[in-house]
């Protein structure tokens, strides 16, 4: 499988160039186009356990595509719902954890699930639970914004706002508290960072989608605002 990632990093598409008979699984919704012969067939991944638990806590879809070429090969690209980066990561018998909703695609060595983080909450909208990719293979993953890659060393400690992590590995120790000052005073989120401490690697969007959110509310009209503007 080779990976081609184009228009980074306000729109990025992944093309994904498939060998013969080869394999790949997409997020539901994410594929944007394919080539002629490549077929499709979507399952629960994992079984009906796994499936069930990565769509209720991990935010992804209950079933899974996966996109098989032909005998002569073929192409599949992807893309995020939002406009944003797009990354290629290769696991080697590791675990990362994710996001909800940054999940595009990956190779069959790759192992979906959800995990318990440990803690009440990442994300101002999500619950404890992300999702965590394991196993050897290539994974493409997704932001709101650019990526931003930050590697840790033994030891090393590092401040991530909530809305901005994307990934880690799973090996790091981290701790999520509160948070005070202008931004948890203007926007609707709880004002939650996430400390990490290395080794390992985090991966951050310089966009939030709750940040953008707020700010959108803010300026829809409401009730007599509406009403008097009309």
């Amino acid at each position: 499988m080779n990976i081609e990632i184009l228009y980074r990093p306000s729109y990025s598409l992944g093309v994904i160039k498939l060998e013969p008979e080869e394999e790949v699984m997409v997020e539901s919704g994410a594929m944007v186009g394919m080539s002629q012969g490549v077929t499709l067939q979507t399952k629960a991944t994992g079984g009906l356990f796994k499936s069930l638990s990565r769509s209720l806590f991990g935010g992804e879809s209950f079933f899974q595509n996966s996109y098989k070429a032909s005998e002569t090969g073929g192409e599949v690209c992807v893309a995020p719902t939002l406009p944003g980066d797009v990354l290629s990561v290769d696991l080697r018998d590791e675990k990362l954890m994710i996001q909800s909703g940054s999940y595009l695609a990956s190779e069959l060595g790759v192992v979906l699930d959800t995990k318990w983080s440990g803690a009440r909450t990442f994300f101002a909208s999500e619950g404890a639970i992300m999702l965590c990719a394991s196993g050897s293979g290539k994974l493409l993953i997704s932001s709101y914004g650019a990526i931003h890659e930050k590697n840790l060393q033994e030891g090393e400690e590092y401040t991530v706002d909530s809305g901005h992590l994307v990934a880690f590995s799973a090996d790091m120790g981290f701790g999520v508290r509160t948070i005070g000052g202008i931004k948890s005073t203007f926007f609707s989120g709880e004002g939650l960072v996430v400390d990490l401490v290395g080794p390992g690697r985090i991966l951050m969007q310089t966009r939030s989608t709750e940040s953008f959110l707020s700010w959108l509310m803010s300026k829809i009209p409401r009730g007599k605002e509406s009403q008097s503007g009309s």
